[in-house]
């Protein structure tokens, strides 16, 4: 049992859950207004969403590998960067095809980052871990509700033709399935664990399913992206980062939570220089605006984040023998 990294755990949940439950009150006030925000401002909101979520996957260097030997950790930052350039490449020449790969990968990283995030945090209070069943069924409905049902929405296809106009019909004739099988799905997965007293993880999937069905399906994204995932992911690096973990182990989670983030604010830096540059220099394919060109760099960054993660997500997923 560790006090210190619980109350960071703590703190993520009760700031993401605090976040969505805000921008559901918003926009629920706004409908029964009448009021709709113009796209261009949606958009805005989304990137500024999207970039605070960046550097929670910068750090992965710190995490996935010691320092030494040297040689092994400069091989691991040049295969990351490979990756992550073929990713991006892959997703600029293959607009629908690379959207529809990155949103499955997404949806996967998502969710079982996420279970992931509650199995940490039980061991940390030296609680039990829920059971198998229940922890794929919340890991599939929490990956898969901010992912696939605000982009199956009819409000997304102006938002994502604006972003770029390959995007709009991502879906195909699809979307209606997708949409109502998310929908099915996460609540089943409601049911399923308040049955079996999981009542905080149900609490989530209700949110995820409020949020994604009142905000527009760019916000919806974002913020769960930047106010949701990330301060979860970020949670969950404290203990693995020697300044972090004894920031908490001294009770100031404030300080652990920016020692975890502050390491990779250089990529926030770098994904938005990144993507005006792509914005400038590249106009043919990003020329659509900033939005698609960061979209385009974290999506690409999202892969082999994905791979580095996957080794530490299986071991919290992992049950106790």
């Amino acid at each position: 049992m560790n006090s210190g990294v619980s109350a960071v755990y703590r703190l993520a949940s009760r700031f993401s859950r605090i976040s969505v439950t805000l921008v559901i009150v918003i926009f629920t006030l706004l409908y029964l207004a009448g009021i709709q925000l113009p796209i261009s401002l949606q958009i805005v909101i989304a990137t500024l969403s999207l970039a605070l979520g960046i550097p929670h996957g910068a750090v992965d260097h710190l995490i996935s590998i010691p320092a030494h030997p040297r040689s092994r950790f400069v091989s691991f930052i040049i295969i990351y960067s490979i990756i992550a350039l073929i990713a991006g490449y892959g997703i600029a020449q293959w607009n629908v095809h690379g959207f529809q790969f990155v949103l499955i990968m997404s949806a996967l990283h998502f969710g079982y980052g996420d279970s992931a995030f509650r199995n940490e945090w039980q061991d940390s209070i030296g609680g039990l871990r829920v059971s198998i069943l229940s922890e794929n069924l919340y890991a599939l409905a929490a990956g898969t509700l901010p992912v696939f049902l605000p982009l199956t929405d009819q409000r997304s296809l102006s938002a994502l033709a604006r972003i770029h106009p390959a995007l709009g019909d991502w879906a195909g004739s699809y979307a209606h399935i997708i949409r109502n099988s998310t929908v099915i799905f996460a609540a089943l997965a409601i049911i399923i664990l308040l049955l079996s007293g999981h009542t905080s993880s149900a609490i989530d999937l209700l949110l995820l399913i409020v949020l994604s069905l009142l905000a527009p399906p760019l916000i919806t994204f974002a913020i769960y992206f930047g106010c949701w995932h990330a301060l979860r992911h970020t949670a969950r690096l404290v203990p693995k980062l020697p300044k972090a973990l004894t920031a908490a182990d001294g009770a100031d989670v404030g300080k652990a939570i920016s020692r975890a983030v502050f390491p990779g604010l250089y990529a926030l830096i770098g994904t938005l220089l990144i993507g005006a540059g792509l914005m400038i220099f590249a106009p043919d394919r990003f020329g659509s605006g900033l939005l698609w060109s960061t979209l385009v760099v974290v999506w690409a960054l999202t892969v082999p984040h994905m791979m580095a993660t996957a080794r530490f997500d299986w071991k919290a997923l992992k049950k106790r023998i």
